[in-house]
């Protein structure tokens, strides 16, 4: 599995569906995913194998700090279970449209091993510009 690459845009119906690129379906072993957000102004959704790291993350995190209950808290009230219906379309719930603004069409980009969900405006908004800091990184990574 190469993971979850590109960005491809889709329009959500009025009821909240949405349908994932079918490459991305294919890279999600068993079709379940793990729908939240953990960092505005998107969502985040994660396939059940990267979600099971995460969730082990919180929870060491909840044993080792005394104040990590809010926190996870936040995480967990912020979260929701999700599978593809036959058409392959997931539902996304009216109160995380709304905490991401979402409405319409909607970019989803692939980020290796999860898939970030936003509005096209906000992704642009968010997206670096060139720098030589980013050159650098870029560097880094690819050689």
């Amino acid at each position: 599995m190469s993971g979850f690459l590109g960005r491809y845009e889709y329009q959500m119906d009025p009821k909240g569906r949405v349908s994932l690129p079918a490459a991305f379906r294919r890279d999600a072993e068993d079709g379940s995913f793990v729908l939240l957000q953990w960092e505005r102004p998107y969502l985040t959704l994660f396939p059940q194998r990267a979600w099971e790291t995460v969730r082990e993350r919180l929870l060491e995190h909840r044993r080792s700090r005394s104040d990590a209950g809010r926190f996870l808290r936040r995480i967990t009230s912020n979260a929701v279970e999700v599978s593809p219906d036959k058409q392959g379309r997931i539902l996304i719930p009216s109160w995380l449209q709304e905490a991401a603004e979402l409405d319409g069409t909607l970019l989803m980009v692939g980020a290796i091993d999860r898939i970030e969900i936003w509005d096209p405006e906000a992704f642009r908004r968010a997206s670096p510009e060139e720098s030589a800091e980013l050159e650098d990184l870029a560097a880094q990574i690819f050689g």
